[in-house]
């Protein structure tokens, strides 16, 4: 998209004549043509014409309004929807010329009405300016974007749900500082990256309460002397309510930046999920299986099958929260009400979009095809020793104090260690030389099943509990 502007900037920078001040909106101040390169500098067209569907809509409501206040007579008001709807057809079709010339999205659709319908076109803009106007299309934009957001995240929140419910009573190491801690289910670890999204999906559903607010009546920065009817707009267009002070309405975005900063942070858990998936996948865990469909190999190693995608998402989160800082500067020295920096809010919120849809998409396609190495998470549960805390806690149940019972596990540790066993392998006699309190029972904590059940209450890994939080998780996302 930015390349594309660059091109065309860069054809106009070598054509020496200026645009015929004729075919400019605000021909009647300027005395001087503007410059062919300033021309194509300050065009916004090569990317904001994604808007064309959200543009079309506003100006439709926009004209019932004035029609119904009585600016426009009802045929006046038919001849321009008809009008907007053939042109929306033509772009559909891919037969609409776009011109750099008339700058952007919304002068390029009123040049396209005026010419289909002559001098009626020019009377949709009473009661508006492009400031309104563009806040008022970036708004709906972002509503529907959000729709497909969230609609990707339950997508994807489904497959890590039913991978849960496969894999309820598989057994992984749990870890801190990627060393083996406790024994969890990869049910349970699943779930976690659920609930992850579900905060995330929370975000963008709040989010969106704020964005569906109208700026449309704003018109420039104060407001608009025709009788305009706000609150009629605002219902043909399925707002929850307008903005009730036009100099805000048309210059902040925050609403635009606080879309990028959920993205940036939903992608930060994707990356997350990916640096996991990636070390899972690697031979050395040998935890998972991804798909070949969502994997490459080498140029030159024949054995190799990278972990392209989520390398990749795990990469594009730079991406996206290089769009937030952006965003954030653009705005942090703006006065009120609108300047032309506000030009450059698309590009990066638009690219935010597209790479956090991608990643989604490729994401919840992908964990449908996840296999899982059941024996390969067991043993490497058994060689970290996870069940020490099991056996300090089966020793405070014993009445021995916590922090005895942390030395008495460790010393039982370090002969593992030594002996290369697992708590569990090793003999009720060797474990009571660190402690008298000791019993035969003990070996039924010191197994990893025995751990994993153990811990049997609300939010906790044990498999009874898994299948319980997946029968909520699927209620909480239906």
């Amino acid at each position: 998209m930015i390349s594309k502007r660059i091109h065309i900037m860069s054809d106009t920078a070598n054509n020496t004549r200026s645009t015929p001040q004729a075919e400019k909106p605000w021909n009647g101040r300027f005395t001087e043509p503007t410059d062919a390169f300033v021309e194509a500098f300050t065009a916004s067209v090569t990317f904001d014409q994604r808007m064309y569907n959200q543009d079309i809509d506003g100006s439709i409501a926009h004209a019932r309004m004035l029609a119904h206040v009585g600016v426009l007579t009802d045929e006046e008001r038919d001849r321009i929807i008809d009008g907007l709807e053939q042109i929306r057809t033509r772009i559909h079709s891919g037969e609409f010329n776009w011109s750099i010339k008339l700058e952007d999205v919304h002068m390029n659709i009123e040049a396209a009405l005026t010419d289909l319908i002559g001098i009626t076109g020019k009377k949709l803009h009473t009661g508006r300016s492009r400031n309104d106007q563009v806040a008022t299309d970036i708004r709906l934009y972002l509503r529907e974007e959000i729709d497909h957001i969230v609609a990707e995240l339950k997508r994807l929140q489904t497959a890590l749900i039913d991978l849960a419910e496969r894999e309820a009573d598989t057994i992984m190491p749990g870890f801190t500082h990627l060393q083996t801690a406790q024994p969890v289910t990869f049910g349970h670890h699943m779930l976690a990256w659920f609930e992850n999204l579900e905060r995330d999906r929370s975000r963008f559903m709040d989010c969106r309460k704020r964005v569906n607010i109208m700026p449309l009546g704003a018109a420039a920065l104060a407001g608009t002397t025709y009788p305009i009817d706000r609150e009629f707009t605002a219902r043909e267009l399925g707002f929850e309510g307008v903005c009730q002070n036009s100099l805000d309405a048309v210059s902040d975005r925050d609403f635009a930046i606080e879309l990028t900063a959920h993205a940036a942070l939903l992608m930060t858990h994707l990356s997350r999920f990916s640096e996991e998936l990636v070390l899972w996948a690697s031979a050395q865990f040998n935890f998972v299986e991804l798909s070949d469909s969502f994997c490459t190999g080498s140029s030159i190693m024949p054995q190799k099958k990278n972990p392209d995608v989520p390398e990749l998402v795990r990469g594009k989160t730079g991406r996206v929260n290089g769009h937030l800082i952006s965003l954030l500067t653009l705005m942090k020295s703006q006065p009120l009400a609108y300047n032309k920096d506000n030009q450059e809010d698309k590009e990066p919120l638009f690219d935010t979009i597209d790479t956090l849809k991608g990643s989604l998409k490729v994401y919840a396609d992908m964990m449908q095809h996840v296999s899982v190495n059941k024996e390969a998470m067991r043993e490497a549960a058994i060689r970290g020793f996870s069940t020490a805390t099991d056996l300090a806690d089966y020793l405070v149940r014993a009445g021995v104090p916590f922090r005895d019972a942390h030395e008495v596990v460790g010393k039982a540790v370090r002969l593992g260690v030594d002996s290369g066993r697992d708590l569990a392998e090793i003999s009720l006699q060797e474990l009571q030389q660190f402690s008298d309190q000791i019993q035969e029972d003990v070996f039924e904590v010191l197994t990893l099943e025995g751990s994993v059940s153990a811990r049997n209450h609300l939010g906790g890994t044990a498999p009874e509990q898994v299948r319980a939080a997946v029968k909520r998780a699927r209620e909480r996302i239906a």
